[in-house]
């Protein structure tokens, strides 16, 4: 355990001032800039003297034995366990408290790691889309970071995660929360899996309850851990924009995934496309952004080991057909087809969208036609 008295108690000092915080959410970029002693006075100043003493009660030996009890570990910014990243952020958080090790957390951001952001009440399309190019660049060794949340967090992870079973990726979850507190509830058993293949993090102690003015805190982690923000689906005033607007502020590229022009979850990337954000239809969109054009580009493992029918077949999906269609083209039989459509969802590598539609979920290395074909099914889903 990597953490000095100083950045655990502040820890101690977030935990304490929540319900003040909670008032001041609108400036907490702001005031988390602040020391200790500022932020007392600066959110609590009636009761300035009271807290004061209650923080020199503070016991760093009782909260480094709370971090054990939960099972976490903590790494403080005076590690030099801790990403160099972060220090960038205007009020770099004082400690990162962690389900793995330090060794782990340098293993998964030890090439640039991508932030996929979004809806939490994304569509469909939204959905497929961030699952989709989080599995191919997972599987082309990407660490995908994203916050657990609804919608496009939670599709960006899965899709992480079933892109990692072809490949050496892995995702990061910050939490506004405790770190041991699966948040929300319901992703119970994405948080599971994340712990057990990746990593997930927070700035405040285990047992923190999630408050209003945490999000947007946890929103800049996100972006200071990442090399692009990715935006998937989002209404003009969503968080996600939040944390895009933290990634242009560090310097860092910023992608947005364009959507139909009607629909209110466009209306956030299709400003940021507007505003000069990078126009992301694909996984080489991405890895252009981070490492410059055409020096990586997706790799797909499982595709190398499927059989000839089988991938003949996932490039007739990726190329829009469908049913006895894919199979001709494939040049597959009817009971052949069915195999090698059995063969293909077993691998991960498509998908049955609403509708019934079969759909490419992680067909790294197509071309760009393929992935124009298989928006358009996404969109017609």
């Amino acid at each position: 355990m990597s953490a000095c008295d100083r950045c655990l108690r502040r820890g101690f000092v977030l935990e304490l001032l929540a319900g003040h915080l909670e008032n001041e959410r609108a400036r907490i970029d702001e005031l988390l800039v602040r020391s200790d002693d500022e932020l007392v006075v600066g959110v609590a100043s009636t009761q300035s003297d009271e807290l004061r003493r209650v923080l020199e009660c503070f016991d760093p030996a009782a909260r480094r034995a709370r971090v054990v009890a939960a099972g976490l570990e903590v790494v403080c910014r005076c590690s030099p366990d801790y990403p160099r990243p972060l220090l960038d952020l205007s009020a770099p958080p004082a400690a990162l408290y962690l389900s793995g090790s330090a060794r782990r957390l340098a293993a998964v951001l030890a090439e640039p790691p991508v932030a996929f952001v979004g809806a939490r009440r994304a569509a469909p399309y939204g959905i497929e889309t961030a699952r989709s190019l989080a599995s191919e660049l997972a599987g082309a060794g990407v660490t995908i970071v994203s916050g657990m949340a609804l919608g496009i967090d939670g599709a960006a992870h899965g899709g992480a995660l079933q892109g990692a079973a072809g490949g050496s990726g892995v995702t990061v979850a910050v939490l506004p929360g405790g770190a041991d507190r699966p948040y929300p509830a319901s992703h119970r058993r994405l948080y599971a899996r994340i712990c057990e293949g990746g990593l997930v993090m927070s700035e405040l102690p285990p047992g923190a309850r999630p408050r209003r003015w945490m999000f947007p805190a946890r929103n800049r982690i996100i972006a200071g851990l990442s090399a692009i923000t990715v935006v998937v689906q989002a209404r003009s005033r969503s968080g996600a924009l939040v944390t895009a607007r933290h990634a242009a502020q560090l310097g860092r590229p910023v992608g947005a995934v364009p959507g139909q022009v009607s629909s209110p979850l466009s209306a956030g990337p299709h400003s940021l496309i507007r505003d000069g954000a990078e126009l992301i239809t694909d996984a080489q969109d991405v890895l252009d952004a981070v490492y410059g054009p055409g020096e990586r580009s997706p790799i797909d493992r499982r595709r190398a080991r499927l059989a000839s029918g089988d991938a003949a077949l996932l490039d007739a999906i990726g190329e829009g057909h469908e049913g006895a269609a894919a199979f001709a083209r494939a040049g597959l039989r009817a009971a052949q087809g069915l195999e090698a459509v059995a063969a293909l969802e077993l691998a991960g590598l498509i998908r049955r969208a609403p509708g019934g539609r079969l759909m490419v979920t992680a067909a790294p290395g197509r071309s760009r036609g393929h992935a124009d074909a298989e928006r358009r099914g996404a969109t017609r889903s």
